[in-house]
């Protein structure tokens, strides 16, 4: 048998402790983690034929590893000229594959028997076996059901919490058979779950999964990282330690030679200590690891801690939970009582307090005396993604920063040609302006072009994008609705919609890596500014709105737009529409202060506020237009506010009833489906990662929170022409909204959420599908269990926070609660177990 050891990932999440060393040569115990892999194929299978397949930084693996001889096997080396995916890649080791072969990835610890694997391989005559085993987070592998054989199903890689159907995952542990090979394309982009375990299973091939308990982790961030030597000191894994084991006082030391440690230390649980390591007096070690040619002097506290090679540690310095990287020097009574990563060829000066656990980027100074209580370059939310739905987050100023704007900015760019063009429009707030400035400087020195669009609403600016072939993306900058202290900076492609998360992963390799495209002097880009933008959007929104609807009836509204960017184009719409209105909060101010102050308060407000103008002058409608012009609520003839989920099921009826053909509507799992329609095919969908030419196929998409797109105007939430359709559809069917809504069947509609450990998520998919095995089941996103013909409850974990949402679709309030109250207990007990 011979062996295959991946190790050319970028380790893009676990930066920054792979700046100068690809993932696999990360150290554990003082060995690279690849190391101990191929120790275990030597040891476990008799394996001495390997090729490492590489990519990233390879000669830092090949000076380390040589031909293998100093591990008594023989390595080959495969380079391929490009990024060609997992199996892509083990396509240019086919010469060297003549024979049954298993694959590894280099930077995975466990302590799986592979010699079991081997037998259970062999028992099923199997061309491709896959090793499988359970997880809490499964989330970032490939989710994985096989049957009572162990012959494999069904299989998603890297699901969403929506998608999980399963906690059994896919550990890129394989068996295979040289003849697998022959349905690998040679040169191409090909992935192993993406690409050839649908192909084999197309062709009537079997996949089986071995099934494995015991220790198993992906080293993907830097907190796996810490917990792998969590692990190993608590006694949950066994690794093999280098050197000669000495009991000192209350633990064990492994000492490798050159060694010099002082009488008077004190030990605690398991220390490993590098090549001449030397430990002066009076210095307290518990449960770390320190590699080669490191000192630390008097009185110093290394306590759950990993120091690599080269570093220096002053007198009375404290760590606990920390990371230090290679070449690093902590100068005397440096004190992180919560942790800290710090990577290499940092200088921490004197007295400097981390005050939580922090992560210190390579090649930085910190002065003397100085309290640290945020990342040094950007905030914690940054430490192992920066996209959440195509939208980076983060604390004004703090976390995103002028300088984090431009690095943003800097690797948007480098996905681009140079000489492409995109859009650049933020809000009127000021820090909005501050970071678009930065971005717009970044921008331009990746030779990319940009046009200033100054201050617009995004829905203005994407329906823009979205008409204009010459420009390939956009960028907008707005405060958060949610939290005035934060900015949000969302970025679209070239049809108006948020970027997907493969677009996203993009970005964030080039940003972790910092691998910018600078270009020369005379390539850098030009700035544009586009002055019309805001005139295109009215005349558009006046040519798709039938006029005649409201010049012939006198309609009155009320709408509170809320401050937002949309005063700028409102008032001239409904005008040039004829549309008799009453507009609040009107008016916008340049210093911001207005829209600092938006909070829940101020919705109550607002909504308060049409509320009581509609019953007072007796007007037809109120609407509510959020301030970036997107979200939108409305108000109906008796002066009531009408849910989301309400108004979602008003539009449906009115298009329904007013529909001359068949209309298609594209609507999320969690939506009400208790009424009927003659006229409208309604879909329902996972709701993100759209493409444009699949939302081109619907009419409408909207959701239960008071988003609508209607298609014929563009593909993007816009609350602005919403309000107007809807207008519209209530004049061509002669129905008031207060008429429907009591024409609603009896119903409740609820959706709570309920806290749950992300490590829990995975476990809570399987019971729920477990729970609904004798019922109708839907996994469109989440798990959906259907309880009669008119009832059901829908459970999605939440994609970025710890807990789980939760919508019940019933007869009546008091069926509704008795639903959520009996699956709130499940999921509790669920939990606990």
């Amino acid at each position: 048998m011979k062996a295959i050891v991946l190790a050319g990932g970028f380790g893009t999440r676990i930066q920054p402790l792979t700046n100068s060393v690809p993932k696999p040569m990360l150290p554990i115990l003082n060995r690279p983690m690849m190391e101990h892999t191929i120790i275990k194929l030597r040891d476990e299978l008799g394996i001495t034929e390997i090729a490492v397949l590489l990519f990233f930084k390879p000669d830092v693996i090949k000076n380390h590893f040589g031909d293998g001889r100093a591990l008594g096997v023989n390595i080959t080396y495969v380079l391929p000229d490009d990024d060609y995916g997992t199996a892509g890649a083990v396509a240019f080791a086919r010469e060297f594959l003549d024979e049954t072969f298993i694959i590894v990835s280099g930077d995975l610890v466990t302590n799986f028997n592979f010699a079991d694997v081997k037998k259970f391989h062999e028992a099923k005559e199997s061309k491709l076996t896959i090793t499988l085993t359970s997880v809490e987070n499964p989330l970032a592998f490939g989710v994985v059901i096989a049957d009572e054989n162990s012959e494999i199903k069904k299989f998603l890689e890297k699901p969403s919490w929506g998608e999980v159907f399963s906690d059994t995952i896919n550990t890129g542990i394989y068996m295979i058979e040289p003849e697998i090979l022959e349905y690998i394309p040679y040169g191409t982009n090909f992935d192993f779950a993406k690409d050839l375990f649908p192909l084999l299973m197309k062709k009537g091939i079997s996949l089986w999964g071995c099934s494995m308990k015991g220790y198993w982790r992906d080293v993907g961030n830097p907190e796996s990282y810490r917990d792998v030597y969590h692990d190993i000191f608590s006694g949950e894994v066994e690794m093999l330690c280098k050197g000669e084991k000495k009991e000192i006082d209350k633990g064990v030391v492994y000492c490798e030679e050159g060694v010099e440690l002082d009488d008077k230390i004190r030990v605690k649980g398991t220390v490993i200590l590098g090549k001449n390591v030397k430990i002066a007096k009076g210095v307290t070690l518990s449960n770390c690891c320190i590699g080669d040619n490191t000192k630390i002097k008097e009185h110093a506290e290394i306590i759950d801690t990993v120091i690599w090679q080269d570093v220096q540690i002053g007198t009375k310095v404290k760590l606990k939970n920390s990371i230090i990287c290679n070449d690093n020097v902590l100068k005397s009574d440096v004190k992180a009582p919560f942790g800290v990563i710090i990577a290499e060829k940092c200088k921490i000066n004197k007295k400097v307090a981390f005050e939580r656990d922090i992560i210190v980027w390579p090649d930085k100074v910190i002065e003397e005396s100085s309290v640290v209580s945020t990342n040094i370059i950007w905030g914690d939310k940054y430490k192992s993604s920066i996209f959440e739905n195509g939208m980076v987050t983060g604390r004004t100023n703090i976390e995103l920063s002028a300088q984090m704007s431009t690095k943003l900015a800097e690797a948007f760019g480098s996905i681009f040609p140079v000489g492409s063009k995109i859009y650049v429009s933020r809000d009127y707030h000021k820090s909005s302006r501050m970071l678009k400035r930065a971005f717009l400087s970044g921008i331009l020195s990746t030779g990319v072009n940009a046009v200033d669009v100054f201050d617009v609403p995004s829905n203005v600016m994407r329906h823009s994008l979205s008409k204009n072939e010459d420009i390939v993306a956009g960028v907008h900058f707005r405060q958060s609705v949610l939290d005035s202290q934060d900015t949000e900076i969302i970025f679209y492609t070239s049809e108006g919609l948020e970027i997907d998360t493969k677009v996203a992963q993009s970005i964030e390799r080039i940003f972790f890596r910092e691998n910018f495209r600078r270009v020369s002097f005379n390539e850098i880009g030009e700035l544009y500014e586009s002055p019309r933008m805001k005139e295109e959007y009215i005349r558009d929104i006046e040519e798709k709105a039938e006029s005649q609807f409201f010049r012939n009836n006198d309609v009155k509204i009320a709408v509170d737009i809320m401050n937002g960017s949309v005063s700028d184009v409102y008032p001239e719409i409904v005008s040039t529409l004829g549309i008799n209105n009453i507009i609040l909060n009107g008016h916008k101010f340049d210093s911001g202060n207005k829209l600092g102050n938006f909070s829940s308060s101020k919705i109550i407000k607002s909504q308060h506020d049409v509320e009581s103008i509609v019953k007072s002058l007796k007007l037809d409608y109120g609407f509510l237009i959020y301030p970036n012009g997107h979200k939108l609520q409305m108000v109906d003839n008796r002066g009531r506010l009408v849910y989301d989920y309400i108004l979602l099921l008003v539009v449906l009826e009115l298009l329904d009833k007013t529909a001359e053909r068949e209309m298609k509507v594209l609507l999320p799992a969690w939506a009400p489906d208790f009424t009927s329609y003659k006229n409208l095919k309604i879909s329902k969908d996972k709701w993100s990662n759209f493409k444009a030419s699949q939302l081109r196929e619907y009419d409408l998409i909207a959701d239960t929170d008071g988003f609508f797109t209607f298609t014929e105007f563009n593909l993007n939430r816009d609350a602005v022409f919403a309000h107007i359709k809807i207008l519209e559809l209530i004049q061509k069917s002669g129905l008031s909204v207060s008429k429907i809504i009591d024409g609603l069947p009896e119903h409740c509609y609820r959706g709570g959420n309920i806290h749950c450990p992300s490590q829990k998520k995975g476990k809570m998919m399987r019971k729920f599908l477990e729970d609904g095995n004798d019922k109708e089941v839907s996994s469109i996103d989440g798990v959906q269990i259907r309880l009669n013909e008119n009832e059901w409850i829908l459970m999605v974990p939440d994609q970025y926070k710890e807990y789980l949402n939760i919508y019940v679709q019933a007869e009546d309030e008091k069926s509704a609660g008795k639903i959520f109250y009996q699956y709130q207990d499940k999921i509790e007990k669920w939990i606990s177990e």
